[in-house]
């Protein structure tokens, strides 16, 4: 039997797909996908040597697509144990499919109700990298002053009470450490050293709470409570109300706006699917 037909005729995965692709299709990308499947909620982090078992792909070729994988932001590899996991470039491609959900559509009028009711602006914000960067806006009508922040409007995750929401929300201890790690490094030691305690109180917060406050430090006049939002594919996003620290206060924030601002989550949860992660006494409640 000639080589290329032995290798057709054995080269089955274990997950008992035919390594022979049908005509038309290009044997390169398959693979490449082939191993982007092996990933699941239970298996988020594999050895080149997994995958090449998973997939029954030998592991030169693997190697080779990993890195191609890597280079795309569809995977990343662990630099400690060189370990592959799925990258932020694979939830792209999951939101063109759930683009049918736009949650900033179905957030904004539950945000333009919550900035009327509060009379305090509302944002609604994803995270790119270590920055947050707003999506949507809403501004009470009554207000005198059109709040400066714009949808594109980006500020670090550190000091603002929308990237702390985030990173309560994130669930990948790992992750978490060196997402921090990089903030701490970004923003240096001193800005750093300011920043620490309050963020450190915000993750109590949301352990207790299940909301981040940001008290002057994003910047010294103002003061803002923020949630995280899950939406479905699971994307992290952070919905957040502010304004000026007079009219704002700590306890305001806590005892008037916080209930609000989870209400509002949970109703903009309702309406597209998605979750918002609380502690357990809280969802009891609700």
């Amino acid at each position: 039997m000639p080589r290329s037909a032995t290798r057709a005729s054995s080269a089955k995965n274990k997950r008992g797909s035919p390594a022979v692709e049908p005509s038309g299709t290009v044997s390169a990308l398959e693979r490449g996908i082939a191993v982007l499947r092996c990933f699941r909620e239970d298996v988020r982090v594999l050895s080149n040597a997994e995958l090449a078992s998973m997939t029954g792909i030998p592991k030169p070729t693997v190697t080779r697509l990993a890195t191609t994988l890597v280079s795309l932001g569809l995977m990343k590899q662990e630099p400690e144990t060189e370990r592959f996991s799925l990258a932020a470039g694979v939830v792209s491609l999951a939101q063109a499919f759930l683009g049918g959900v736009d949650t900033r559509s179905i957030a904004r009028p539950h945000m333009l109700a919550l900035a009327n009711d509060t009379e305090g602006s509302v944002y609604l914000a994803i995270r790119d990298h270590l920055h947050i960067v707003l999506i949507e806006t809403a501004s009470p009508q009554s207000a005198l002053l059109l709040a400066r922040l714009r949808v594109g409007s980006r500020f670090s995750v550190a000091s603002s009470a929308l990237g702390r929401a985030y990173l309560s929300a994130m669930t990948d201890q790992y992750e978490k450490d060196r997402l921090l790690q990089s903030v701490r490094q970004d923003c240096g030691e001193a800005e750093w050293t300011r920043l620490e305690k309050g963020l450190e109180r915000s993750q109590r917060d949301a352990r207790t709470h299940g909301y981040c406050l940001s008290l002057g430090e994003f910047h010294r006049d103002i003061n803002s409570v923020a949630v995280p939002l899950i939406v479905p594919g699971g994307e992290i996003m952070a919905l957040n109300c502010g304004g000026p620290a007079f009219s704002f206060t700590e306890k305001r924030l806590r005892n008037e706006v916080a209930p609000r601002l989870i209400a509002t989550a949970q109703a903009i949860a309702r309406d597209t699917g998605g979750r918002v992660p609380l502690p357990d006494k809280l969802l009891k409640v609700s």
